[in-house]
């Protein structure tokens, strides 16, 4: 299994956002930050607040904030709103077509295993992984950049 670089982008974004001390910050100072595009960020950041993991405030001041606190922000969460579907082989598709549905016991392993991964996910928050404030340090010459 592979996560999206979409959901990279929304575990970036997430971490940035935590990291900023509740100060708003602007899709261009994370793209800026991780060099990644701006376009591609405005639809991940829209996804989050969507599912109501961020919440954006528009006008000359806004910026995105955190909708909850990063205490109450599983990964498992932020993974789960930003890919788009966890099936691992077809027949765990809902129009799968696999001649061995009824005999092979693959899917329910598989379901087991998926089920486990969210499980450690769901363990830890978004809070666990700005633990560390200071690793994020390179972020601040992002930050006194936009402000110029």
């Amino acid at each position: 299994m592979q996560l999206t670089l979409f959901t990279d982008y929304g575990l970036r974004l997430m971490m940035f956002v935590a990291v900023s001390d509740g100060r708003r910050v602007t899709i261009e100072e994370v793209a800026r930050a991780y060099d990644i595009s701006r376009s591609h960020l405005m639809k991940v950041a829209q996804v989050l607040i969507r599912e109501n993991l961020l919440k954006a405030s528009r006008g000359r001041t806004g910026g995105l904030n955190l909708a909850r606190s990063a205490e109450n922000v599983s990964i498992g969460a932020i993974v789960r709103a930003t890919e788009a579907g966890f099936d691992l082989v077809e027949c765990q598709r809902q129009q799968g077509n696999c001649r061995m549905g009824q005999v092979c016991r693959l899917r329910g392993i598989l379901l087991d295993a998926l089920n486990a991964f969210f499980e450690v996910l769901d363990r830890h928050t978004l809070a666990d992984l700005i633990a560390r404030p200071s690793d994020f340090s390179f972020l601040s010459d992002v930050r006194v950049q936009s402000s110029q």
